[in-house]
């Protein structure tokens, strides 16, 4: 486990390099991505900051509206860097983006598949500060040959447990590969409902491993909303019956 990097006085969080650098590579991917749609590439920066200032920023409310109980101040609770909501970042970022696509003029079907990949990107590079860092994201104990201890890590546990972080991190890399490769190949709207269909699907069973608490049926928060994610997923690829048919050629 590596939580921090000791630079002489400078210590920096292994998580907070792993969020940054997850948004430049996904920058990268939009921005080459609309170099070959004829669009201006700069618009990879504005869509990065965006999502990261929204996910920010909704990652935050969503742990304020479950989890302050009042103990300390709201101001201190609002600019803490814990407390970090997976799915509160998802919706706020997503928000965000959309408000700057409208402001742009760009909302529309493109602007989804454009950004499907980099979004799986982003999370398996995400995940790799999460394995870093040990905050907790691992599974349940086992004792399969690659179970793993974090006895350094933020949320410490001497038990060898499923290392979910690394499990995501290859899923959802060979997910964003996939969509790379398929983004000339769909109709419009297919390429991102394909992922979320596969970010639904993987994070449905990891969770499965982990620690978090049921809400409904035997399920997580996570899988019911994975569970939400699928289903519109498979919904708008059966709707299209043919997500793979030739699509519309690249611009020159």
């Amino acid at each position: 486990m590596l939580p921090e990097l000791d630079l002489g006085p400078l210590s920096l969080q292994t998580f907070g390099i792993c969020f940054a650098v997850g948004f430049l590579a996904s920058g990268a991917l939009i921005a080459r991505r609309l170099g070959e749609l004829g669009k201006p590439v700069d618009w990879a920066y504005e869509i990065a900051f965006a999502a990261m200032v929204g996910g920010l920023i909704g990652a935050r409310l969503h742990y304020l509206i479950g989890e302050y109980d009042g103990s300390e101040s709201l101001f201190s609770n609002l600019f803490t860097g814990a407390g970090l909501v997976w799915i509160g970042g998802v919706v706020g970022g997503a928000a965000a983006v959309l408000l700057w696509a409208r402001w742009r003029g760009f909302l529309g079907l493109g602007l989804l598949d454009l950004c499907a990949p980099s979004l799986a990107l982003g999370n398996a590079i995400g995940r790799v500060g999460c394995q870093l860092s040990g905050d907790g994201d691992y599974g349940r104990a086992t004792d399969l040959p690659w179970g793993m201890a974090y006895p350094e890590g933020t949320v410490k546990t001497l038990e060898e447990v499923h290392p979910t972080p690394v499990y995501e991190t290859v899923a959802m890399g060979l997910a964003a590969l996939l969509l790379w490769r398929l983004r000339d190949r769909m109709r419009p709207g297919a390429l991102f409902a394909l992922y979320l269909v596969l970010a639904g699907v993987e994070r449905l069973l990891v969770e499965f491993l982990r620690r978090n608490e049921d809400v409904l049926l035997g399920l997580t928060e996570a899988q019911l909303i994975s569970l939400a994610m699928i289903a519109a997923g498979m919904a708008w690829l059966m709707r299209l019956r043919g997500g793979l048919a030739s699509p519309e050629p690249r611009p020159a």
